[in-house]
Parts: C-alpha cells; sequence; structure tokens
C-alpha cells in the first residue's frame, strides 16, 4: 500500500524537530528575518521548486508546479517572533535576549516546510500548483499585505482558487485538536491615539489652568459606555485603554494628557462606526471642557473572514484523515487579529487553529500564546505537515 501523507508526515518528525528547534533558538522581530530566511532556504534546498525571496522584506515564495493540469493552491505559514525574553523552560530555549517564539511561528514555518517535502514528493500527481507563502512580519507589522503587493497571489501565473493557514495555540486546546469556523474567524484591530490640550498651573490653584487630565479620565469612561450603548452585542466591538500618560509631579496641572486603546471589530460596519462614534465622543468631551483633542488612528488588520466554503471542505479533510473528534467548530471568532485577514480578502481562505498544547501541561491552565513562559509541543509538527499537504492535494483534486 502506498505511504499516506499522514505516515509520510510522521517519518520526517525529527527532521521537523531539529528545523523548529533551530528556528526557535534564533528568533527574529518584525520584517527583516535573514537568519530565519536562510534556514528556510536550507529547508527548502533541493526540492523542485520554483524559489524567490522578497524585495522589501525577508520573505520566501516557493512554487510547485504540480505533474498534471490544475489551478493553484496557497499555503501560508508566518515567521516572526515577539519581543519577549522567554521563560518557558521547555526542551529549547530562545538564545536572544528580547525575542522569543511566544506565538509558535517557529511550528508554522516547520509545518510549512514539511509540507513541501511531502508535496514534492508526490508532485507528478499533482493537479495543479501549490504555492508556500513563508511570511515574516505578522506580528504587527503587516508582512502579508506586503508579500500581496509583491505579488505572492500571482507567483503561479494566476490566482490561487483558495488559501489555507494553521496557527497553533499553547492552551484551551488538547494537542492535536482543530478549530476554526465559517465568516469571522478574527478580529479587526486598530490603534486609537488621543492627546487631550489645555493649559497648565500649579495644582492649588485648578481654576487658574484647564486640567486635561479630568477629560481624558471621562473620554476613558465615555468610551467603555459607548460600547454598551451604541453597538449591538450580536455584532460586538471591544475597546480598550492600554497606555495613559500625564504629569510629572502631584502638584503641577500639566498641558496635556495622552492615552493609546485597541478597537476590535468583527464586521466592515461595526469597524467603520467605531471611528466614526470614537471621533464625534472625544470631539464633545473635550469640547465641553473647552479643550483640544487630537484622535489619531493607526489602521491595523481587517476582518479575518473565512470562506465557508473552503472551512466546510477543511473540517472534513481533518475528520476523513485524522479522526471526527479532532474538528471543532468555534461558536464565536477570536479577538485576536491576523494579517492572513489580506489574503482572505483577496481569495477564498480557510484560517485553523491546532491544539499544540505540551503533553505535560494541562490546556485550562498552561500560559497562553504571546505569554514568556508559552510551550508548544513538537508532536504537532508532523499534524501540521500533513493537514497543510492534505489541503492542498485534495483541493487541486476538486472539479470545482
Amino acid at each position: 500500500m502506498p505511504v499516506s501523507l499522514r505516515e509520510a508526515a510522521d517519518d520526517i518528525h525529527d527532521e521537523l524537530v531539529r528545523l523548529r528547534h533551530a528556528l526557535h533558538r534564533e528568533p527574529e522581530l518584525g520584517l527583516e528575518l535573514p537568519r530565519t530566511q536562510e534556514k528556510v532556504l536550507a529547508a527548502l534546498d533541493g526540492l523542485p521548486l520554483e524559489v524567490t525571496t522578497g524585495k522589501g522584506l525577508s520573505s520566501v515564495t516557493a512554487v510547485l508546479r504540480g505533474g498534471l493540469p490544475g489551478p493553484a493552491v496557497l499555503l501560508r505559514g508566518d515567521m516572526d517572533a515577539l519581543p519577549l525574553t522567554e521563560r518557558g523552560g521547555g526542551p529549547v530555549t530562545s538564545e536572544i535576549p528580547g525575542a522569543m517564539h511566544a506565538c509558535g511561528h517557529d511550528l508554522h514555518t516547520t509545518m510549512l516546510a514539511g509540507a513541501a517535502h511531502l508535496l514534492s514528493a508526490r508532485r507528478d500527481t499533482l493537479a495543479g500548483d501549490v504555492v508556500f507563502m513563508f511570511q515574516p512580519g505578522e506580528e504587527g507589522s503587516g508582512g502579508a499585505k506586503f508579500m500581496i503587493e509583491e505579488g505572492v497571489l500571482d507567483a503561479a501565473g494566476r490566482r490561487p482558487v483558495a488559501a489555507y493557514a494553521l496557527h497553533v495555540i499553547s492552551s484551551v486546546l488538547p494537542a492535536g485538536v482543530f478549530v476554526s469556523r465559517p465568516g469571522p474567524i478574527m478580529a479587526a484591530a486598530d490603534r486609537l491615539v488621543v492627546t487631550v490640550r489645555g493649559s497648565g498651573g500649579h495644582g492649588s490653584m485648578p481654576h487658574h489652568a484647564n486640567d486635561p487630565i479630568p477629560a481624558a479620565c471621562e473620554m476613558v469612561t465615555a468610551l467603555q459606555t459607548m460600547v454598551t450603548r451604541g453597538f449591538d452585542v450580536f455584532d460586538p466591538v471591544v475597546v480598550t485603554v492600554g497606555s495613559f500618560h500625564a504629569g510629572t509631579a502631584d502638584n503641577i496641572i500639566p498641558e496635556e494628557a495622552r492615552f493609546e486603546a485597541t478597537l476590535r471589530s468583527f464586521s466592515v460596519a461595526a469597524h467603520e462606526r467605531i471611528l466614526a462614534r470614537s471621533i464625534t465622543l472625544l470631539r464633545g468631551i473635550a469640547a465641553a471642557h473647552g479643550l483640544e483633542v487630537e484622535a489619531e488612528f493607526d489602521a491595523g488588520y481587517p476582518v479575518t473572514v473565512n470562506s465557508a466554503a473552503e472551512v466546510g471542505f477543511a473540517a472534513g479533510t481533518i475528520r476523513e484523515v485524522f479522526d471526527e473528534n479532532r474538528y471543532i467548530e468555534s461558536p464565536q471568532p477570536f479577538t485576536g487579529a491576523e494579517d492572513f485577514s489580506f489574503v482572505c480578502h483577496e481569495i477564498p481562505s480557510a484560517f485553523i487553529a491546532l491544539g499544540a498544547c505540551p503533553a505535560d501541561l494541562d490546556p485550562a491552565k498552561a500560559a497562553y500564546n504571546h505569554s514568556p513562559e508559552a510551550r508548544f509541543s513538537d508532536a504537532t509538527l508532523p499534524t501540521g505537515a500533513a493537514l497543510y499537504a492534505e489541503l492542498a492535494t485534495r483541493r487541486l483534486s476538486r472539479t470545482t
């Protein structure tokens, strides 16, 4: 009997672990990942791939031409780390102070490289082409958008009919369990920066000044009230003020107060409305206090919207290849944000979460992604590589 993709992935487990550990030891941040790019290129060396690297970022795009005619599909893995110092205590630890693969991107990169090996070995039977998208800068830098601008979606000579991305989770889910849903799966994220300007003075005589601090505090509270009273609970938004700065001493009224907030939303309508309503609210409060306000939005990632058809296809593939109980449909989206959203807005896509909690930890108590104590299981590497390969193979063989 021919070896299945799942069995073939298990056969390269040790090679996958070596690559993942090498990536984990040398994490890099943002759009420039020269050492990571070098490791990916080495992992792909010798495979029948058309490989190109990015011009404005350290990306790698590889195209596998199938032996049979057909469409193209895209598989994406992000490669960048987070600015954290690791405290995980796992089998491999970051050797770079202040940088850590705390979101599991080293696993995504390894799984995608593994899928390239699995599919290259079956190149003659592939009914179309596979684009492997190794992407820097997911953590806030918008690397997916830059790769799209540099042509990743046209790398095969025509647009892919579908795109798939996996994302590991260090807790909550048992290892090896997949979660996704049709429609919105991740939130849109924008940054709101507010500066309230008044006039300074002595803290003992506030009537001779125009204090921006009470008004700025009122704005923070009013933003929360606006969310609960101005938006549909079934089309939710989240506003969190995470930074507030004003003043230098207890008896000095400052000239300005500044705060920053993250805004999360799950629909285009809610996204547009939260921006407009926030500006109106902030200006009204400032005017009532005789103050000036400057509000700036830093546009982040749009809503990640899964194609119902592609999620249904991925769920069926997971149940058939692994087990009926290995796929769970999430009843609601996640409030995190993803720049795979830029791909989803261009072509039908499925973004799928994969539990990767180590066997010696309780998923209900383990540290979550982005924690300096987050740990991920190497045992999920063949699982992810096999699913990437199965999704590509099966999707290419479909006639619709």
